[in-house]
C-alpha cells in the first residue's frame, strides 16, 4: 500500500511539472493557434527523420551490443565508457566535432578528395540523421547490453552442452531479448529526435529540414504566437505516446529467469567467422563514434590555458545541478518502474523545452525573481528530462525481479523497506548505476531553461561556453567544452562504474 502510494504521488508530480507549464502558455496564448503549410511540412520532415534516425540507431546497435556483450579484450570496459560519451556531449560540441570529420573540409572529404572522389555535404536531411545515429548509437548499444549481460550465463552453458548452433542461441535467447528491448529503445530515440533542435538548426540546411521544435522556436522567439507553439507541441506530444504504445505493445516477452550471479565464460561465437563480425562491428562503431570526439580534444587542448574564473565558477554550478539532478530523477524512477510509468514519463521528453521553459517562467514570475531560481528550477527540468531514459534503463530489470523474487519475499514477508534494501535495490545495481551516470551526464551538458533563467552570476558551464562563442573567444570556448566534455565522461564513469555488479560487466 505504501509503495502504490510513493508511486502515485511521483506520477502526480510529474503530471503537474509537465501538464503545469502547457496550461501557463496556454492561458497566456488565450488558446490553441492555427498551422499553415510550413508547419505541416515541419511535422512530415520531424517524423520522417526521426523514423529513420530511431532505425539506424537500434539496428546498428544490435551487433555491437551483442561483440561487446561476448567478448573480453583489454580496454573494454574503457572502450564501453567512451562509446557512451556522444549521446552525453553538449548538442554543439558534438556538432562541431561531425563537421571536422564529415564537413566539407573535414577529415573523410579531404581523404576522398585525395583519391579523387566528391567531398561530402552534411547539410539536409542525411546529415540531421548522421548526427541522430551518432548520439544515439551509443545509448541503444548500451541498452541492448545492459540486456545480454542480465542473461544468466548458465543459459549460454546450456545452450553449450545441447550442442546448439550460432542460429538456435541466436532463436533462443539472442533475438528474444532484441524483441523485448528494441521497442522500447527505439520509442525514446524517436522521441529524443522528435524534439531535435539544435542539430536541426546548424545540420538541417534550410526550410526542407525544419523540425517541429525548430517551428517552435520561431513561433516563440520571432512572432511570440504561444498559441502556434503550444499547438505544436502537442502535436509532438501526441506522436511521441503514440510511438510509445506500439512500442510498449511490442516489447512483451518474459525474461529468462534467474541465475547463480556466476560470470560464466561465452561459449557462443568461438569460430573465426564471429570473431571477425564481432570485431568489424566494434572497430567501426569505434571510429565513428571516436574520431569526432578526438577532432574536440584537440581542438579545446590549446584552449585550457585561456579560461578564466568565470569558467571554474559555471563548472561548479553544474556538478551541483548535475547531482541534484541525478539523486531527484532516481528517487523519481524507482517507484514509477512499471510499464504505465514509462509511458507517462515519455511525456517529459516528448514536450518541447522551449514550451516547457517559458511556461515555468509564466508560472514563476508573479512569486518570485525567476532568475533567483534558475539553478534550482534547472536541475528539476534535467531531473525531468532524464526521467524517460532512467526509466527506461530501469524497467526491464524491475519487473524481472519483481517477477522472479516476489513469492519468495511474500513468503519471508519481505516488504517496504526490507525489500527495496535486500532484493530491489541489490539486483538493480548496475542499470542504477548507469542511469546515475547517463543522468549525470546530460545535466551537466544541457543548455535549455538555464539560458531563459540565467544571469551572469549563475551560469552553468555549457552557457559559458555559448557566452564565449557569442564573445569571438573561440579558443577559450574550446578549452570550456574540453573540460565540459571530461566532467560529464567523469561522472558517467564514476557512476557507471559505481553500480557495477561484478569486474566482468
Amino acid at each position: 500500500m505504501a509503495a502504490r502510494a510513493v508511486a502515485l504521488g511521483a506520477a502526480l508530480l510529474l503530471a503537474a511539472l509537465t501538464a503545469g507549464p502547457l496550461a501557463a502558455v496556454l492561458l497566456r496564448a488565450g488558446g490553441l493557434g492555427t498551422l499553415g503549410a510550413p508547419e505541416w511540412a515541419a511535422l512530415r520532415f520531424t517524423v520522417w527523420q526521426a523514423l529513420l534516425s530511431a532505425g539506424f540507431s537500434v539496428a546498428l546497435a544490435v551487433p555491437v551490443a551483442r561483440a561487446l556483450a561476448r567478448r573480453r579484450f583489454a580496454g573494454r570496459g574503457a572502450l564501453i565508457a567512451l562509446l557512451g560519451a556522444p549521446f552525453i556531449l553538449p548538442v554543439i560540441v558534438a556538432v562541431l566535432g561531425l563537421i571536422a570529420v564529415f564537413g566539407q573540409n573535414g577529415v573523410v572529404s579531404r581523404a576522398l578528395a585525395v583519391l579523387g572522389g566528391p567531398r561530402i555535404d552534411i547539410y539536409g536531411l542525411h546529415g540531421v540523421v548522421l548526427a541522430h545515429v551518432f548520439f544515439n548509437l551509443p545509448l541503444a548499444t548500451r541498452l541492448l547490453l545492459q540486456g545480454w549481460l542480465a542473461i544468466p550465463a548458465e543459459r549460454y552453458r546450456l545452450a553449450a552442452s545441447l550442442g546448439l548452433s550460432p542460429w538456435a542461441v541466436i532463436r533462443t535467447l539472442d533475438w528474444p531479448l532484441v524483441r523485448r528491448i528494441a521497442p522500447g529503445a527505439f520509442a525514446v530515440i524517436f522521441t529524443i529526435c522528435l524534439t531535435s533542435f539544435a542539430v536541426a538548426l546548424t545540420l538541417g540546411g534550410g526550410p526542407r529540414a525544419t523540425t517541429v521544435e525548430l517551428a517552435i522556436y520561431q513561433s516563440v522567439r520571432f512572432e511570440f504566437d504561444l498559441g502556434r507553439a503550444a499547438l505544436l507541441s502537442l502535436i509532438q506530444l501526441a506522436v511521441a505516446l503514440a510511438a510509445g504504445l506500439v512500442a510498449l505493445r511490442l516489447s512483451g516477452g518474459q525474461g529468462f529467469g534467474t541465475g547463480l550471479d556466476r560470470v560464466v565464460p561465452r561459449w557462443d561465437g568461438r569460430s573465426f567467422g564471429a570473431r571477425v563480425v564481432d570485431g568489424v562491428a566494434i572497430t567501426a562503431a569505434a571510429l565513428f563514434l571516436l574520431t569526432p570526439l578526438g577532432m574536440v580534444v584537440a581542438r579545446g587542448l590549446p584552449g585550457l590555458a585561456l579560461m578564466g574564473a568565470g569558467t571554474w565558477e559555471a563548472a561548479g554550478h553544474s556538478l551541483v545541478v548535475a547531482l541534484g539532478s541525478t539523486a531527484l530523477c532516481l528517487a523519481w524512477a524507482l517507484p514509477l518502474a512499471t510499464k504505465r510509468g514509462e509511458l507517462f514519463a515519455l511525456a517529459a521528453i516528448a514536450l518541447s523545452p522551449l514550451v516547457l521553459g517559458t511556461g515555468l517562467f509564466l508560472i514563476l514570475r508573479p512569486f518570485v525573481n525567476p532568475f533567483s531560481m534558475a539553478l534550482p528550477v534547472t536541475g528539476v527540468v534535467n531531473a525531468l528530462m532524464a526521467l524517460p531514459f532512467a526509466l527506461r534503463i530501469l524497467r526491464p530489470e524491475a519487473e524481472a525481479v519483481r517477477r522472479d523474487y516476489a513469492r519468495l519475499s511474500a513468503t519471508l514477508g519481505l516488504t517496504g523497506l526490507a525489500w527495496l534494501q535486500l532484493v530491489l535495490l541489490p539486483r538493480l545495481r548496475r542499470p542504477l548505476g548507469f542511469a546515475a551516470g547517463l543522468t549525470a551526464a546530460l545535466s551537466m551538458g544541457d543548455l535549455g531553461v538555464i539560458a531563459l533563467f540565467a544571469d551572469p552570476d549563475r551560469a552553468t558551464l555549457p552557457l559559458q561556453v555559448y557566452r564565449l562563442m557569442g564573445s569571438y573567444q573561440m579558443e577559450a570556448a574550446a578549452g570550456a567544452a574540453l573540460l565540459l566534455l571530461a566532467l560529464s565522461l567523469g561522472l558517467f564513469w564514476i557512476f557507471d562504474r559505481g553500480g557495477r555488479a561484478d569486474a566482468g560487466a
